[in-house]
């Protein structure tokens, strides 16, 4: 029988990585290898070492921390989350699922309960993709998504490539071929997130069994039209890029609204209007578009007939427009095996639970790729993530490892 979880030793982990943080004075930013990553990547693998974990680390920076069972030569079963935030985040998002990970195992370990399967927190490298643009590259790499030729071509915003970075830091990039796990390599996987929303908060809930976690498609839209006088040209004869964008965005929105499927969502985040001048029609507007989408065949209804869509609002307004794609990943369902798992442990623990998909993607979404895979969501207050405000009760992170710390010892002994 596993002992309940400690709020305190979580709360303790969660403030220790919070002490790594360039902006104190407001929210929590960690970016991948900057000063504060690094300093919280040594902290995280002392904790674990110290829980009398096996630590490595691999050619990416993935952290694994192994507690070993019976029969290490089984596939393991893994847990965890990510360390990195995005500017200005707060505390509990990625770091939540770490430090549940290591209580989860830590329970287990000194409960003495038998498992054959090795059982690891995995800490996934950048689930942000606050640094180099591209979320989930440490699970990415892992599902064969991210190869070394890939990351020789993502770049910062100071022009210094992923591959130049990591060998800089003494990754050993001949490693990277290895990153990939083939099918059968891992057990099962389990990640425990806040939920970023409020559903749970809602229903009073403190558990969410996730069902599918939807995945995102990125855009990269450049419109080009005629820069011209504000004032010197009529309203008729305007080629006006910001305004043909305008309707794009707009045609974007209502095709999301009106989309036949189970949850989806569009936005467009980021708007560069050139030359930016208050007296001066736009010549040039690039923005993003960020689709996402629990079933792959709708979101690729919607981005065909949005695509259609702005080529028509394109000749109607005289514009050109070149619409990049970024990325465009396959949503994932989860595991109905697993679900089930959880569904019965949360009914004997009396704990209220519902089913959730979930609208943000995590590294889960890579990690099922190549085993079976779930999360569970414990409760965010009044639904705020990437903020200052996000925060989650200790309490709830505790019943939520109980359930974490209960399936994984389960998997463990399959």
């Amino acid at each position: 029988m596993l002992e309940h979880a400690d709020e305190k030793r979580i709360e303790n982990w969660i403030d220790g990585m919070n002490a790594f943080n360039s902006t104190p004075e407001f929210g929590t930013t960690r970016i991948l290898f900057t000063e504060p990553e690094l300093k919280n990547r040594v902290y995280v693998k002392e904790e674990m070492e110290k829980l009398g974990l096996q630590v490595t680390e691999d050619g990416i920076g993935n952290i694994f921390a192994v507690l070993k069972g019976s029969q290490p030569a089984m596939a393991p079963v893994w847990t965890g989350s990510h360390i990195d935030t995005v500017p200005n985040a707060g505390k509990f998002d990625g770091m939540a699922g770490v430090v549940c990970g290591m209580e989860a195992l830590r329970l287990i370990k000194e409960s003495g309960a038998p498992h054959k399967r090795n059982l690891a927190v995995v800490v996934y490298t950048s689930e942000e993709p606050t640094r180099f643009g591209l979320s989930c590259l440490g699970s990415r790499a892992m599902a064969g998504e991210l190869k070394l030729e890939d990351a020789e071509n993502l770049y910062d915003s100071e022009g210094k490539s992923l591959t130049q970075v990591l060998t800089e830091l003494k990754y050993d990039l001949t490693e990277f071929p290895a990153l990939r796990k083939q099918q059968g390599e891992v057990h099962a996987a389990v990640e425990l997130h806040v939920e970023q929303n409020n559903r749970l908060e809602k229903g009073g809930e403190t558990i969410g069994i996730v069902k599918k976690i939807c995945a995102p498609s990125n855009y990269t839209v450049l419109v080009t039209g005629c820069q011209s006088h504000a004032g010197g040209t009529d309203m008729t004869d305007r080629r006006d890029a910001y305004a043909a964008s305008c309707e794009m965005a707009l045609l974007l929105e209502k095709l999301a609204k009106e989309c036949r499927s189970e949850y989806n969502t569009a936005t467009v985040g980021q708007v560069e209007v050139i030359p930016g001048a208050i007296n001066v029609i736009p010549g040039l507007v690039r923005f993003s578009a960020d689709i996402r989408d629990c079933n792959m065949e709708t979101k690729q209804e919607l981005i065909a007939a949005w695509k259609e869509g702005v080529e028509k609002i394109a000749g109607k307004r005289q514009v050109k427009v070149a619409i990049t794609e970024e990325n465009n990943d396959i949503p994932l369902t989860c595991d109905e095996e697993i679900v089930a798992r959880l569904q019965k442990i949360c009914e004997e623990k009396k704990l209220p639970f519902s089913f959730q998909i979930s609208g943000p993607y995590h590294d889960t979404l890579f990690v099922g790729r190549f085993t079976k895979a779930a999360m569970l969501f414990v409760p965010s207050k009044n639904g705020i993530s990437h903020s200052p405000e996000e925060w989650t009760d200790y309490a709830a992170l505790a019943a939520g490892t109980d359930v974490l710390a209960q399936v994984l010892l389960e998997l463990a002994n399959e």
